[in-house]
């Protein structure tokens, strides 16, 4: 680690701690030419490998703007969807791996958007499944009715009675 102040070679770690949601070390360390300390950040890389075999960092953005065209017109924030790519960078880095397929990232994604808001879960699972039929979405409805406990072919709104 080089002394940002005198490009100096050595330093010593004076105090190491893991942020919050461990994903993290802050170390604090001192310069042993000249004294003056200085605070490095260490984290693990995370790599993401196409279907090409290309391979590119994890990037955040990026699930956030997939998420994005999928949740166009939905009752859905900014902030909601940093949240989203937050639990999918975590779900991945839990894997233990640090290079991980692209499909990977794409099924971490399926499970918080679906709690997130169910019309973008299912616009996103019918590119990122690749729907090719109406059946497609009937399963996939269906398995949200069931994951509700409704009972399918059921209306969720029940039917008002007028009486005269």
């Amino acid at each position: 680690m080089h002394c940002p102040y005198c490009r100096h070679e050595d330093s010593r770690v004076v105090d190491s701690r893991s942020l919050e949601d461990g994903s993290a070390i802050r170390r604090r360390r001192q310069c042993q030419a000249c004294g003056k300390r200085f605070t490095t950040m260490e984290t693990t890389a995370l790599t993401v490998v196409k279907r090409s075999g290309v391979a590119e960092p994890f990037d955040r953005s990026k699930v956030i703007n997939g998420v994005r065209k999928a949740c166009q017109g939905r009752p859905v924030s900014s902030d909601d969807l940093a949240v989203l790519a937050q639990e999918v960078e975590e779900a991945v880095r839990a894997s233990g791996n640090a290079e991980v397929d692209a499909h990977e990232v794409g099924l971490a994604i399926l499970g918080p958007l679906r709690r997130l808001d169910q019309v973008a879960y299912l616009r996103f699972a019918s590119v990122y499944r690749d729907f090719e039929s109406l059946s497609d979405f009937e399963d996939a409805i269906a398995e949200l009715r069931a994951q509700e406990g409704e009972a399918p072919g059921r209306p969720t709104v029940q039917p008002r009675l007028f009486s005269r």
